[in-house]
């Protein structure tokens, strides 16, 4: 019971945490300049990233790092940015989200 009561409380912060991923927070650290849900904008959609790393058990890791750091080469020749207004773990909660997107 200890242990439910715990994960209940561990949820229940999590979704009232401000930096809850979504695309409210993606908006807030500019993601969406340059990416769309369902479009390709200057990167990728959301939907297109979500549909490349499904089944990747290090996606999660792999994707926050490309946020927090920038990339180059996965998606074409227009290398992404470092995106220093994101946090190691909101740039996870990013990542959730966007592997969500169906």
């Amino acid at each position: 019971m200890k242990h439910v009561l715990a994960l209940v409380a561990a949820l229940g912060a999590t979704l009232a945490s401000p930096a809850f991923a979504s695309q409210q927070l993606a908006q807030q650290k500019n993601c969406m300049a340059c990416h769309a849900v369902d479009k390709k904008l200057v990167g990728p959609s959301f939907k297109d990233v979500a549909a490349k790393y499904a089944g990747q058990k290090d996606a999660v890791d792999k994707l926050s790092q490309k946020i927090i750091k920038g990339g180059a080469g996965v998606w074409g020749p227009v290398p992404m940015p470092a995106n220093a207004q994101v946090s190691e773990a909101e740039a996870k909660q990013l990542v959730q989200w966007v592997m969500s997107v169906k």
